[in-house]
């Protein structure tokens, strides 16, 4: 153990205990627990010549949570005994900490999330830099987890159930400013001298400091189940859980029982309940899947499909050829990062209606107090709405967005491409059409690549970067670091035809069209795709993309199997609903006449009747697991072929794509993790089965099977 607790103290007898464990960040581990229980029991000892403590950390982040690597080891039915130990004695340390009888000062100057900020709630006091490094919360939702180190009880007792419940249900996280305002650090500082100036100035100015829960006649603020608005909250937040959760992902519910047993019991007793609750989450497939995800997050964000060995760049001034709905999203965020850019479209008009957009979003950002008119007018300056060419004049980076046409983007490309900057970037947003073809008429074939956005581009987190074959891996790492300045999770894959996003998401709504043509009642179809994860039913996205598209897209797919010589299936049941909703019945999609859908104008939506007409048969009965599985396994047999082909450049970038991409399920970890807990050799099996019932687009590719006959994982 090469970590320590650096213990100082001052000529005013306060202690400072600095955190500097010997890995990159400071996390709940058996290194934490050596260490704590060491500067534990010295403060004790030493206690009548302390005057206080200020716990900080040597790190750039305060403190990072537990240890997350150690959890996904533990073995459903064997460690929970020992989970449910290392959980009552990081409390046990904690409790001793605000039981000191010494007042006890966090001084956060970085990220204090999950076990982090629990640390601050056992401290009496929480002084944070105000600095965007500085995050604030108990996220552990997102992992499938709930806050084990007295995070509930502590949040719930300190501000009451109104005010806790929703953080610790959404796992929000907060700014330093934010996080004051909502009460979870008491002070701000402007500098890490000033930080701990008003942590010692607390101290001394209250020598007697206690928390809340430990002074008699302690009552939870806000009452608790005895107060009817309590009671309807608790009451009513279960069946809010059952709809957004379907059941399918147990550590929401975990926490509403913790914060219900908090107001219940002493809080002793409520510790102890939610150490229980913990343990019970961790060896959860949904936990693992969700801890998984997390630890790959990390490794895509952490530069793991980046170039090696070339320096980070910047991007200065980008261009966008189109003002559209994609262009002008792209226009908006990279403006927020601090970019120059230039908006260009055929026509003023257009060029300035994407400029709106950006006002639309910054307005409403200003209405909610997340803006200055100051900071607004900023980042509209930095916008230029032109149809000048010449504007796009040494630009680092230039990204179209225009129509999906060969022709168009090669004219595009051939035209502008001169007026990039010296080793300035070309970036095709196309999201079907391969980037070696397109690069084609680039001079520069090496600085060319797709960058591929999600819609809504203010909302969607990723970006799929795909590298053509002439695609040099400088252009790879500055394409790279784009999608970071503009704060999106990059996902890199390999040229084909669709990539990897739209591949997969094209398979999940084209069996929602399968499943028409077999009969099968709409509704139906989409509930069980809600009921296993999704957000929405493959009807309802296929509305939203609109049929006029998708007869578009078939047109082109058409016109590159001539183009490249392909064979590829362009004879689709998507293809094929689309072709009856646009030519027989004039129904192009949510934005036109509607499609599966009749949309009102409340918002309200309902399957259009002739939907039943035509196709449903009453006669069929399809077993629900089946259409649940047909859902899931078309998507994630698709990924496996992606990744079997080498469009997928890694296990981790399926997964974050997924997720992130697609749409698909949260709780499984992504296409991948999917598979690795249903178990692979299961999973191939199954999609034998699938295949012998339902078509060959369910039969295992040989890579599934290799990893099966093998007993091996996709990781």
């Amino acid at each position: 153990m090469s970590g320590t607790f650096n213990y100082v103290k001052d000529s005013n007898n306060i202690v400072t205990v600095t955190m500097d464990m010997s890995g990159p960040v400071n996390a709940m581990n058996d290194e934490y627990i050596e260490l704590m229980s060491a500067t534990i029991e010295r403060l004790e000892a030493e206690r009548a010549d302390i005057a206080g403590v200020i716990l900080t950390s040597a790190k750039s982040s305060f403190f990072a949570g537990g240890d997350i690597k150690n959890m996904l080891k533990a073995v459903p039915g064997v460690d929970e005994p020992a989970l449910f130990a290392q959980a009552e004695s990081i409390k046990g340390m904690l409790r001793r900490l605000e039981k000191l009888g010494k007042p006890v000062v966090a001084a956060i100057n970085g990220a204090a999330l999950r076990g982090g900020y629990e640390i601050c709630l056992a401290c009496h006091y929480r002084v944070a830099l105000n600095s965007p490094a500085v995050l604030i919360g108990l996220p552990e939702v997102s992992l499938g987890l709930l806050p084990g180190g007295g995070g509930v009880v502590r949040l719930v007792s300190k501000m009451g159930v109104e005010k806790a419940i929703m953080p610790l249900l959404e796992g929000t996280r907060f700014k330093a400013d934010k996080a004051a305002a909502f009460g979870l650090v008491e002070e701000l500082a402007t500098d890490t001298d000033d930080m701990m100036a008003k942590a010692q100035a607390w101290i001394l100015a209250n020598p007697e400091a206690a928390n809340p829960w430990d002074i008699k006649g302690f009552k939870i603020p806000g009452g608790d189940l005895r107060k009817p608005n309590i009671a309807q909250m608790i009451q009513g937040a279960v069946p809010m859980l059952a709809q957004k959760t379907k059941g399918l992902m147990p550590a929401p519910a975990k926490i509403l029982d913790v914060i219900a047993n908090t107001l219940r019991v002493d809080f002793d007793t409520a510790l102890r309940i939610e150490s229980r609750a913990l343990t019970s989450l961790v060896t959860t497939p949904q936990a693992k899947n969700m801890m998984t995800f997390f630890l790959q997050m990390n490794q895509v964000n952490g530069g793991g499909s980046r170039p090696k060995d070339i320096a980070k760049s910047k991007v200065k001034k980008v261009g966008i050829l189109g003002a559209g709905m994609m262009g002008q999203g792209i226009a908006y965020v990279s403006a927020l990062a601090g970019m120059d850019v230039v908006l260009k479209d055929i026509s003023q008009d257009a060029a300035d209606k994407g400029k709106a957009y950006t006002e639309k979003l910054l307005n409403k950002a200003l209405e909610r107090g997340r803006m200055t008119e100051d900071k607004k007018a900023g980042i509209l300056g930095r916008i230029t709405a032109s149809v000048d060419a010449k504007d796009l004049q040494g630009c680092d980076l230039i990204i179209e967005a225009v129509f999906e046409s060969v022709d168009l983007k090669h004219a595009m490309t051939k035209e502008l491409e001169p007026l990039l900057a010296e080793g300035g970037v070309w970036g095709s947003n196309t999201s079907t059409l391969p980037i070696t073809l397109l690069a084609e008429a680039s001079a520069k074939p090496e600085n060319f690549i797709g960058i591929h956005f999600f819609s809504p581009v203010d909302k969607m987190p990723l970006v799929e970067i795909i590298v053509g074959d002439k695609t040099s891996p400088e252009t790879l790492a500055k394409a790279f670091d784009y999608a970071q300045q503009i704060k999106k999770t990059p996902i890199v894959v390999n040229d084909s035809r669709g990539f990897f996003t739209s591949r997969v998401f094209g398979t999940f709504v084209d069996e929602g069209a399968v499943l028409i043509e077999e009969g099968v009642e709409p509704v139906l179809i989409e509930n069980l795709a809600k009921l296993v994860g999704m957000p929405v039913g493959p009807l309802a996205v296929h509305d939203e993309v609109s049929q006029q598209l998708t007869t578009k897209i078939v047109a082109t797919n058409r016109e590159l199997n001539e183009r490249l010589g392909d064979d590829m299936n362009v004879d689709t049941a998507t293809g094929r609903m689309s072709k009856i909703f646009v030519e027989e019945y004039k129904r192009n999609g949510k934005a036109y006449e509607g499609g599966y859908y009749d949309y009102a104008a409340d918002g309200s939506k309902a399957i259009w009747p002739t939907i039943r007409e035509r196709f449903v048969k009453p006669e069929i009965e399809l077993p629900n697991l089946d259409i649940k599985e047909r859902i899931l396994f078309r998507q994630v047999v698709e990924s496996v072929r992606c990744l079997e082909e080498g469009v997928l450049k890694s296990v981790a970038d399926g997964n974050i794509g997924s997720i992130m991409g697609i749409g698909f399920p949260p709780y499984t970890g992504g296409v991948f993790q999917y598979i690795n807990t249903y178990g692979v050799q299961k999973f191939a099996d199954r999609a034998a089965e699938l295949s012998a019932l339902y078509g060959e687009r369910f039969t295992p590719p040989a890579l599934l099977l290799e990893k099966a006959a093998a007993g091996e994982q996709f990781v």
